[in-house]
């Protein structure tokens, strides 16, 4: 098979608008024939999704879910019109995402919105840590970008992986409503409560016991 450079990835992403990730794997499926891999993203509806991603999404739904009254979840959908808003596919993609947030406990919807100051310090305890192993300096720095991004993966939704199919990531999931709807979707924002949270208590097992309660609905 022929190397898979990141030129290539770079080309068909600028050819396609597809993620990087996804350019990679149909490069990778097509054995890096160029044309092939093109053809498979169109197939799969991620390039048309892509090219829909800078259209205005400004209508969508507010959706919600309560876990035994003790775990809710608020979170915005966005896509361009009312009709899909009222859309069967729309209206049961923001369900699952209001209970991927109640099992997965995300922090951001996406990386952008990680603050400075929390992600300086993530890396300054990802650098301690590594010095502490004696690692050389010269790899602290490659090592805690591969750190960050799996901390990307922990605490933003976009990235995390889906509660449903975890060889998928949110965002991949949204990719394939875009292009089964045909329309721009985004998460805006969301809200997660949890009873007693923040107040000095016992601790419980709250959360993995949402987390096991909810991953149980995917059957």
């Amino acid at each position: 098979m022929a190397e898979i450079t990141a030129k290539m990835v770079s080309d068909l992403r600028e050819k396609t608008g597809a993620g990087m990730m996804d350019c990679k794997k149909a490069l990778v499926e097509c054995q890096g024939d160029f044309a092939k891999a093109e053809e498979y993203l169109r197939k799969k509806g991620i390039a048309s999704a892509a090219k829909k991603a800078g259209r205005v999404a400004a209508e969508g739904l507010v959706g919600s879910y309560v876990h035994n009254g003790k775990i809710g979840v608020l979170v915005e959908v966005n896509c361009e019109t009312d009709f899909v808003a009222r859309n069967e596919a729309f209206q049961a993609l923001v369900k699952d995402l209001a209970m991927h947030i109640a099992a997965a406990s995300p922090l951001y919807v996406r990386r952008e919105e990680v603050p400075a100051e929390a992600l300086e310090k993530e890396k300054e305890i990802e650098r301690h840590k590594l010095r502490e192993q004696n690692k050389p300096e010269a790899l602290i720095e490659k090592i805690v970008e591969g750190k960050i991004n799996k901390y990307y993966e922990q605490v933003c939704l976009l990235e995390q992986p889906w509660f449903r199919e975890d060889k998928k990531k949110v965002s991949d999931i949204i990719t394939e409503a875009v292009a089964k709807i045909g329309e721009n979707i985004t998460v805006r924002r969301f809200a997660r409560f949890v009873v007693g949270e923040g107040i000095e208590k016992k601790t419980d097992n709250l959360a993995e016991e949402v987390a096991k309660q909810v991953n149980a609905a995917k059957a």
